[in-house]
């Protein structure tokens, strides 16, 4: 352990849980490196991930936003290219950019398609699935309400799903971030993932909640408490 890790860990009481605004404070205070760092949640969550209806996957629009700027690339064509670029998007083509993107330009953090052509799409699925970059309807991608969708993604909309280890991992703002507004975002995206519980799940959902900024000590959150 660094010895600035050290000195960090010495604000938190690893013994204790803590509410959601005391750990914001405490993220704060420990968010010490020399650029803005991320604030990030990690849930554990109770569900068996080798079974399919026990998987998360679902999205959120913070109110706060994300604090990072996205670069959207979107697949359409006709009257949806318009749309697309009125909306905002970075990028707007159909085949001519699946081929860029089929050569290796990866230059975009999110890409959305209309259904229709996510048949040519899929052909790319090698290339994108890997990066986690294939439009899909549960993330809100794979749309025909372009504008809708471009306009959360650039605003503060997160999409979350569990790992192999059935843990959840998001950022949900910055250090810099209000306390207020650091607070709201991290409640609503907890409160998002509860109501995310799959029916097939029994038992504790929820195993353990931590906050941490991207380059200090996690943070235990207690569970009793209204998310």
């Amino acid at each position: 352990m660094s010895k600035r890790t050290a000195e960090l860990e010495k604000l938190i009481d690893k013994t204790k849980s803590y509410l959601v605004d005391e750990a914001v404070d405490l993220v704060k205070q420990t968010a010490k490196a020399k650029f803005d760092e991320s604030v990030e949640v990690h849930i554990k969550l109770g569900i068996d991930t080798k079974k399919s209806d026990q998987l998360i996957r679902s999205t959120v629009v913070l109110p706060h936003g994300t604090g990072k700027t996205r670069k959207v690339a979107v697949i359409a064509k006709g009257e949806k290219v318009t749309e697309a670029e009125s909306a905002g998007a970075d990028v707007v083509g159909s085949e001519d950019l699946m081929d860029k993107i089929s050569k290796g330009w990866m230059d975009f953090d999110v890409l959305v398609s209309t259904p229709d052509l996510m048949k040519e799409l899929s052909k790319l699925g090698k290339v994108l699935g890997p990066k986690g970059l294939m439009p899909n309807p549960k993330s809100g991608t794979c749309t025909f309400d372009l504008a809708k969708a471009i306009k959360e993604l650039k605003g503060g909309r997160v999409e979350f799903k569990n790992d192999d280890n059935g843990i959840i991992h998001a950022s949900v703002g910055k250090a810099s971030f209000e306390k207020a507004k650091l607070a709201e975002n991290i409640k609503l995206f907890i409160e998002t993932v509860q109501k995310a519980k799959p029916s097939a799940v029994k038992g504790v959902y929820m195993e353990s909640i931590s906050v941490s900024a991207s380059m200090g000590p996690g943070i235990k959150l207690t569970l009793a408490q209204k998310f």
